[in-house]
C-alpha cells in the first residue's frame, strides 16, 4: 500500500487516494493532486515565503528513454541573478518541502528548476527503482541542458544545488559537465552512506547475489529515514504529509547502485573543480560528515568553503529549528551573491 498515514479531517474518499499502492506513477499523481492544497498549507517555515510576484510552471517531458519527466520553475519577477539547478534527495519530489526551498531562493531573486528522476515523485517508473545511477545521472544533464535552452537564460550563471543524494547526482554530473557550471551548493552531500545506515558485509553480500535475480523487490534493512533526518520534533510529524515520497525498505538494485556511487565518488574527490559550498550537520546520521570535510580538504577547485553545523542533523532546510534553517538559508544567499554579483 501507499501512505499509511491517516490524516484527521480529510474524506474517505481522499484517504483512500491517499492509501493506494503508489507504485504506479498514475497513483502518485492523483495523490498529488489531491491533497497538494492540504500538503503546501501545514506550519512550517519554508511555507511562510510569499508567492506573490513568483511565475511558477510545470511541465512534463519525454526523455529520451521514453519516461514522461516532471519538472517545475521557479522565477522572480524581474530578471533573475542566476539560475540555480536543484536535486533532490533519495525517495524525495520536487513538490513539497522543495517547493518552500526554491521559493525561498527566488524571492533572493534566482530563478530554480527542479525535477523528479525516472521513478520518484510524479516522473514515470517504478517508484524508488534505480536500475543505474550513471544512467539517473545521464537523465539529469539529458533535463537540465534541455531547460538551458528553453529558458533563454543562458547567459545567466547556472548553479548546482544538491541535497543528500542530490548532493552525489550533482558531483557526478559535475564530472561529466567539467565545464558547464559556474559551481555547486551541496547540503549534507551523500558522499558516503553513514556506517549505521549499511548493513553488516555479510548481509551486503547475500544481498548483491540476490539483487541479480530480484532486483526490485524491497528487501534491504534500513534505519528509517525520516526519524534520523530530522531533528525539530514537530517537523518530524510533518514528513508525513510527503506523500508521494518514497518511504519504503529501499529496492535490492536501488541500494547497490548507491552505495556503488559513494564509493566512486570518494574515489574522486579530488576532480572536483568547480566552486564549491558545502553544508553538513555534525550529527548527521545519514551521511557523514567526515568526508564532506574530505570533499573540502582535496577537491581541486580553489573555490571552496565548508560549513559545519554544530548539533545539526542530516535535513537542514527542512527538519532543524527555524532558527537553524534561517541561518542555512543566510550561508547559501550569502554565497550565491558573491559568485554572482559583480
Amino acid at each position: 500500500m501507499g501512505n499509511q498515514k491517516k490524516f484527521p479531517g480529510i474524506s474517505e474518499v481522499l484517504q483512500n487516494i491517499l492509501d493506494a499502492d503508489m507504485d504506479n506513477v498514475d497513483a502518485r499523481r492523483r495523490a498529488r493532486e489531491a491533497f497538494k492544497d492540504i500538503q503546501l498549507s501545514i506550519d512550517h517555515i519554508l511555507f511562510k515565503v510569499p508567492r506573490a510576484g513568483l511565475k511558477m510552471e510545470e511541465s512534463y517531458e519525454v526523455n529520451s528513454g521514453g519516461l514522461e519527466i516532471f519538472s517545475k520553475s521557479w522565477l522572480p519577477e524581474t530578471r533573475p541573478k542566476a539560475v540555480v539547478y536543484f536535486c533532490h534527495g533519495y525517495g524525495d519530489t520536487c513538490t513539497f518541502l522543495v517547493e518552500g526551498i526554491a521559493r525561498k531562493l527566488a524571492s533572493f531573486g534566482y530563478g530554480v528548476v527542479a525535477m523528479d528522476y525516472p521513478g520518484f515523485g510524479l516522473s514515470e517508473g517504478l517508484h524508488g527503482y534505480i536500475p543505474s545511477f550513471d544512467k539517473l545521472v545521464d537523465d539529469v544533464i539529458e533535463h537540465y541542458s534541455k531547460v538551458k535552452e528553453k529558458l533563454e537564460l543562458h547567459d545567466l550563471p547556472s548553479f548546482l544545488f544538491g541535497e543528500s543524494m542530490g548532493g552525489a547526482i550533482a558531483l557526478k554530473v559535475h564530472q561529466k559537465q567539467p565545464n558547464a557550471w559556474n559551481g555547486a551548493v551541496l547540503v549534507a552531500p551523500m558522499c558516503k552512506i553513514a556506517d549505521n545506515m549499511v548493513p553488516p558485509w555479510l548481509v551486503t553480500q547475500i544481498l548483491i547475489g540476490v539483487a541479480k535475480f530480484l532486483p526490485t523487490q524491497k528487501l534491504v534493512p534500513t534505519q528509517d529515514l525520516g526519524e534520523l533526518a530530522v531533528r525539530d520534533a514537530k517537523k518530524k510529524e510533518l514528513t508525513a504529509y510527503n506523500i508521494i515520497s518514497y518511504k519504503h525498505k529501499p529496492r535490492l538494485r536501488t541500494a547497490l547502485e548507491l552505495l556503488n556511487a559513494t564509493q566512486e565518488i570518494e574515489s574522486l574527490l579530488e576532480k572536483v573543480s568547480l566552486p564549491l559550498l558545502i553544508l553538513h550537520g555534525k550529527n548527521d546520521m545519514v551521511t557523514d560528515p567526515s568526508v564532506s570535510k574530505a570533499l573540502y580538504e582535496r577537491a581541486s577547485s580553489s573555490d571552496k568553503k565548508l560549513i559545519l553545523y554544530e548539533d545539526a542533523y542530516h535535513a537542514l532546510l527542512e527538519g532543524e529549528p527555524d532558527e537553524m534553517i534561517l541561518r542555512v538559508f543566510g550561508d547559501i544567499i550569502s554565497w550565491l551573491n558573491e559568485h554572482t554579483i559583480s
